[in-house]
């Protein structure tokens, strides 16, 4: 499979992160990003035209993929704005304690391998006081779509870059030390209709949302 996961599962994976659904739910969340930003599986750099660069200094882009970190340098190269790649997963993110003002993630959390010491990660290079803004598809509130889920998540993990149907996604970044300020926790529009089967839903339940890192929310 190593060939399919670094060659072919990278363009798929882009693919369908940069469907119009997706674009439409990105443009509520990223122009937020604020400061110095740190992208969490930047991808294909499907997010870089929603950043506000009146408001981005600049922007640190972990992508341990070669593939992806290429499919993105066109993007790239149009930012107004400094980035850095880095080359490294999610649970290795190799900048100094509190040095980021903003953390995003967009469909990321649900194909790192340990997303809970990702995200303590995010944690730590988070200032106090900092964002994280997230953006995530997961386990369904529907117990029958849930059901879909778990029984396609080995196939879909294979054909998907280990991609996850089930994280439940705000529980994860609590559990990190977060505390969750807002959420919006529903099926996308385009999937809610009841005469959609529940196998064709496992990947509609979305999850976008802002949490914030304090002093006082850090586990003891």
């Amino acid at each position: 499979m190593g060939f399919y996961n670094d060659r072919i599962a990278p363009h798929i994976v882009s693919a369908a992160c940069g469907l119009p659904i997706t674009a439409r739910q990105r443009k509520k969340l990223v122009p937020r990003a604020r400061g110095r930003v740190l992208e969490i599986g930047m991808g294909s750099g499907h997010n870089l035209r929603f950043y506000d660069p009146d408001k981005v200094e600049m922007l640190w882009g972990l992508e341990p993929g070669e593939t992806m970190r290429r499919l993105a340098a066109p993007r790239v190269k149009k930012l107004a704005f400094d980035i850095e790649f880095l080359d490294l997963p999610g649970e290795q993110i190799p900048l100094d304690d509190k040095s980021a003002d903003t953390v995003v993630t967009t469909f990321s959390l649900c194909t790192i391998p340990n997303p809970i010491a990702a995200l303590e990660g995010m944690r730590r290079v988070l200032k106090p006081g900092g964002e994280l803004l997230f953006l995530e598809h997961g386990a369904d509130s529907d117990p029958n779509v849930h059901r879909w889920q778990h029984r396609l998540e080995p196939l879909w993990k294979t054909l998907f870059g280990g991609c996850h149907l089930t994280r439940p996604i705000p529980e994860l970044i609590e559990v990190a030390g977060f505390e969750v300020c807002e959420l919006v926790a529903e099926t996308i529009p385009e999937a809610s209709s009841p005469r959609i089967p529940a196998a064709m839903k496992v990947a509609a339940f979305e999850y976008l949302g802002v949490a914030r890192y304090t002093e006082s929310t850090q586990p003891a």
